[in-house]
């Protein structure tokens, strides 16, 4: 028996959101206070994650918060042809003089003294436990990156702003929160506003799933959920929560997912070898799941 559109209709219904904004206040305002040691720098705080991109649910519990330091960048220039590359050279000389590694060890020393010896220090992010009205926080120091295009002196502006950082074994992840939350937020209008009500259902589902244990916990994030959604034609969303769910998971069974883009338009959203690719076997075991849910609901 297929889900009915009751069920279908409370999955699309978005999580609670004061306490989250009023947790990301908090910890903005901390974060920007004019006495940490890093206030001198240039930086931005900003929202990542479901709750940044409005597809949160019930399930999702913390806030995540990028600090990205833009006083220095990491670039992938030296991709570039040779004589772009000697520009850039010539334009960035020398290296930089405060690095990654104190940025990070300046923002966690900062936010100890702001809130506590509970705050704690994770291989990615630096975890804010929920307390005085706040949820659960991850704070995600990184430095800015530049995806260049080409670089001339006359176009020095030629590449895409995401964030870097980097791994206690020192690998690199980049990624670009702010190009995906804008294109799920683009994607969204084009939809008639279907796209995020329709993610959370995907999520929810997700949820349903591995509280079953029919689906082993993180083999589906939510951010690979929005990718995969993210490259679905916009014809295929409606108002009507069975139509949209039926139509979205047809396409993408019978189509090649080979060449979807994450939701950021710059990532392949499928690849094994990555840290900001999903694994194909993965996206397999979690549509097969959801086929399964839908056509065993009881």
């Amino acid at each position: 028996m297929a889900i009915p559109e009751h069920q279908l209709e409370t999955w699309t219904h978005q999580g609670a959101t004061a306490q989250s904004r009023t947790t990301y206040a908090t910890v903005k305002k901390a974060l920007e206070d004019s006495a940490s040691p890093y206030a001198a720098k240039n930086f931005e705080v900003f929202l990542q994650g479901s709750y940044g991109n409005d597809t949160n649910v019930y399930r999702d519990s913390d806030v995540d918060v990028v600090i990205r330091l833009d006083s220095i960048f990491a670039h992938d220039a030296n991709l570039l042809p040779t004589d772009q590359y000697a520009a850039f050279e010539s334009a960035y000389p020398g290296a930089a003089s405060y690095s990654y590694g104190q940025f990070k060890t300046d923002v966690f020393t900062w936010l100890v003294k702001k809130f506590g010896n509970t705050v704690t220090l994770g291989k990615k992010a630096i975890f804010i436990p929920a307390g005085g009205g706040r949820r659960d926080c991850d704070v995600l120091p990184a430095i800015q990156f530049r995806y260049y295009y080409g670089f001339s002196s006359a176009a020095p502006s030629n590449y895409a702003e995401g964030i870097c950082f980097y791994l206690p074994d020192g690998t690199k992840i980049v990624n670009f929160p702010k190009q995906h939350s804008t294109n799920c937020t683009t994607k969204h209008q084009a939809c008639n506003n279907s796209f995020k009500p329709t993610v959370r259902i995907f999520k929810n589902m997700r949820n349903h799933l591995v509280d079953a244990k029919k689906l082993q916990d993180g083999i589906a994030p939510s951010y690979f959920i929005e990718g995969l959604l993210y490259n679905v034609p916009n014809q295929k969303f409606s108002a009507n929560r069975t139509d949209t769910f039926t139509s979205v998971y047809n396409y993408l069974v019978v189509t090649d997912r080979a060449s979807f883009r994450c939701a950021n338009g710059i990532h392949s959203l499928l690849g094994d070898h990555t840290h900001v690719s999903w694994p194909a076997a993965n996206c397999q075991a979690y549509l097969d799941a959801l086929r399964d849910l839908w056509t065993n609901w009881r």
